[in-house]
C-alpha cells in the first residue's frame, strides 16, 4: 500500500515534517510504501474559480504554473494521505490551503476521486490554534468522502523551534499510534 504525506510547512525538515515522519516510520515498519513531499520553497495559489477542471474532467487543475497537479497525481496514486501543517494564525499555511482548495475541486468535479481513501491530518503548534488547523484538514477529508483515521489523541505535536516536537512525549506517542492505526486499517481494508 502507498501512503503519501504532504508537509505544508514553509520550513523543510521542521516540526511538521518530523511529526509526519514519526507516523510514516510506523507505516514503513508495517511494510507499506511511504513518501514525504515537502512544500517548502514553493508558492501555490488558491483556486481561481476558472472551472477548467469541470470542463475537461481530466483529473487536473487548469492552472498549470505550479506543482499542484504533481501533488494531485501523487494523491491519486496513494491509498492513504497525510496532510500536515504548522499553525499559522490559527489555521493551515497558505500553501496547504491552496492545495486543499484546488485538489478538493478537481476531486469533486471528477466524481470524488479521493473517496474511501484513508486520510489523517497532522498539526505542529507552538501554543494554541491547533484545533482549528486540525478541523480544516479533517474537513478536506470528510468533504471528499475519505475515511478519517484517528489516534490516541488529536494529531498534534508542540514545539516552536525545529526539533522541539521531539520533546513532546504525548505528541510522539500520538504520531506513532496514528501510524500504527493507519497500517492496521490499510491491512483490514485490503488497500
Amino acid at each position: 500500500m502507498k501512503v503519501l504525506a504532504i508537509n505544508g510547512s514553509a520550513r523543510k525538515g521542521g516540526n511538521t515534517a518530523q511529526l509526519l515522519t514519526m507516523a510514516l516510520e510506523e507505516l514503513t515498519a508495517a511494510g507499506h510504501e511511504t513518501e514525504l513531499m515537502e512544500m517548502a520553497g514553493q508558492v501555490l495559489a488558491g483556486c481561481i474559480g476558472c472551472y477548467k477542471c469541470l470542463e475537461k474532467k481530466d483529473k487536473r487543475c487548469g492552472v498549470k504554473n505550479d506543482k499542484t497537479n504533481d501533488y494531485i497525481e501523487k494523491m491519486l496514486a496513494a491509498d492513504a494521505i497525510l496532510l500536515g501543517s504548522p499553525t499559522y494564525f490559527a489555521d493551515v499555511t497558505a500553501n496547504m490551503k491552496a492545495l486543499i482548495e484546488r485538489a478538493g475541486m478537481v476531486s469533486r468535479v471528477n466524481g470524488n476521486l479521493f473517496r474511501r481513501k484513508l486520510g489523517a491530518g497532522v498539526v505542529a503548534v507552538r501554543r494554541a490554534g491547533a484545533s482549528h488547523v486540525f478541523s480544516t484538514l479533517n474537513n478536506f477529508f470528510l468533504i471528499g468522502e475519505m475515511i478519517v483515521v484517528g489516534s490516541s489523541y488529536w494529531n498534534i505535536g508542540r514545539g516552536r523551534d525545529a526539533g522541539q516536537v521531539r520533546e513532546d512525549e504525548e505528541g510522539i506517542k500520538t504520531m506513532r499510534d496514528l501510524g500504527r492505526n493507519l497500517a492496521w486499517l490499510l491491512e483490514k481494508t485490503g488497500r
